[in-house]
């Protein structure tokens, strides 16, 4: 795939994925148009406590985008990569050690409204 054809593929899974996000929590979450985490955003914002990374791709290594995301986000946000390939379901990828602190804040966002 080319370049300008992965980057819409991405733009357009970020959408996506803002959409079910406001859908499932309860939120207005939108795609933030970061540029290399330099603000502690992620792909996705308004989604409070969580650090939002969006892969909309066939392949790659969970772990770097996992390691991307620990290193792109604020201190006090849990690192989630949310990650999709074509005809298939979107996935939630975190550490294990934050499973419960995003499990909080979830049932939090959800419960809220």
């Amino acid at each position: 795939m080319s370049g300008r054809m992965s980057r819409n593929k991405g733009k357009a899974g970020e959408r996506e994925l803002s959409r079910r996000l406001s859908q499932l929590l309860k939120v207005e979450a939108y795609r933030s148009q970061q540029f290399c985490g330099a603000n502690h955003d992620g792909d996705v914002s308004g989604v409070p406590g969580i650090h939002v990374e969006c892969k909309r791709c066939e392949s790659g290594s969970m772990y770097k985008w996992i390691e991307q995301a620990v290193s792109d986000s604020k201190a006090d946000d849990v690192p989630v990569v949310f990650h999709r390939k074509n005809g298939k379901q979107w996935l939630a990828i975190c550490e294990l050690e934050d499973l419960v602190n995003l499990s909080r804040i979830i049932v939090e966002l959800v419960d809220q409204k």
